[in-house]
């Protein structure tokens, strides 16, 4: 095979390469919060702390955020400790975050997955429950300080009743 030919063959194929190969999501905010955190405040009613990892996954298409309480249980386990995905939803032109933890609270149902819409620099995500119920978590962050506020609140009869207020820093 002459060398044209063969410089041809591979630019074609690297060509059917790069083509084939899909654009991983990109978001500015998300990679915000990618990183070590600390995470402190109160979480129904009770002051806390949990370590936060934070980090794009699978193929960049989402932010995986893994957070563990540091208060332990009787077997000497956290007390708490959640797997979160954010990603894009296209379809709804949504965020979409689907939380699990160790509260069992059902988080492969549709209750554990919430659907939410960015302002400017924080994004309010929605959960419904199969009963009805609401649950609204907004994640807020601050580029002067480079922080984050998470501010979890339940809905009862229309109302936001406050479940949680938390700042992580870097660690």
């Amino acid at each position: 095979m002459s060398t044209t030919l063969r410089i041809a063959a591979a630019i074609g194929l690297v060509s059917l390469s790069a083509s084939a190969q899909q654009t991983s999501f990109q978001d500015p905010m998300l990679d915000h919060l990618v990183g070590t955190w600390v995470l402190q405040g109160s979480i129904a009613g009770k002051e806390t702390a949990h370590d936060i990892v934070a980090e794009w996954v699978l193929g960049h298409e989402y932010v995986r955020v893994h957070e563990v309480s540091r208060e332990k249980n009787a077997d000497g386990q956290a007390a708490y400790e959640a797997i979160v995905f954010i990603g894009w939803d296209e379809s709804s032109n949504q965020y979409a975050c689907l939380w699990l933890d160790s509260t069992g609270g059902g988080g492969l149902s549709a209750q554990g997955i919430g659907h939410g819409r960015r302002s400017a620099d924080e994004i309010s995500f929605l959960f419904k429950g199969k009963d009805g119920s609401a649950f609204h978590t907004t994640f807020a962050y601050s580029k002067g300080t480079d922080t984050w506020q998470w501010l979890m609140d339940g809905e009862e009869g229309g109302k936001l009743q406050p479940f949680a207020r938390v700042r992580l820093t870097r660690k």
